[in-house]
């Protein structure tokens, strides 16, 4: 995987994310550009897809570690707090669950592209995701990957990815979230 860089999503890697989503015509939820997740506060009204994600992230409020093969970035993680990204399936699940202190951080879509899956880069950006949560002061981060339990799915649709990636790069399961769904965490050290 040498050959992939990981950066953070902001206003210098912009237009290499807003690439990759164009190339796949704004990604999933009717072209939502990965802002299904985020608070709807503060949104002008009519503000959605491509202009509101540019918003939020030329704004510090989206993050995301991108995965870069040369200049094109080819997959992405996006991470947030939980009042950056409040939006969860199964929240009134995930909230009678609850035990103690909700997650610094949550993990709430990845993304590869059509070219490139197949090839570990959930995994990397994941990895990437950590490692900016770590350089911000890590914390409890929580995924919430697709339990598969042997079954099989179609990449386009595993936007969190499977619970055995995530059980690879090291979190914990915690429990089921909705029917295919579950919660997984881990703690961050902070990078020193």
């Amino acid at each position: 995987m040498s050959e992939y860089t990981v950066r953070a999503l902001d206003a210098s890697t912009w237009e290499a994310f807003a690439r990759l989503v164009d190339k796949h015509n704004g990604c999933g939820f009717g072209g939502c550009w990965c802002t299904w997740f985020h608070t709807r506060e503060g949104r002008p009204e009519g503000e959605v897809g491509r202009p509101w994600k540019e918003r939020l992230v030329r704004e510090g409020k989206a993050h995301a570690a991108l995965v870069f093969d040369g200049d094109a970035a080819v997959a992405w993680c996006q991470y947030g707090s939980p009042e950056e990204l409040p939006r969860i399936y199964h929240r009134k699940e995930w909230e009678a669950g609850l035990t103690g202190e909700p997650p610094a951080y949550r993990l709430t879509c990845i993304f590869v592209d059509r070219d490139y899956r197949q090839k570990g880069l959930a995994g990397v950006a994941v990895r990437g995701a950590l490692d900016l949560i770590a350089k911000a002061g890590g914390g409890v981060v929580e995924g919430y990957p697709h339990d598969l339990q042997g079954e099989k799915m179609r990449s386009q649709f595993l936007y969190s990815a499977t619970r055995s990636m995530f059980e690879e790069i090291g979190f914990t399961y915690e429990r089921p979230k909705g029917k295919k769904n579950c919660v997984m965490r881990t703690t961050v050290t902070p990078a020193v």
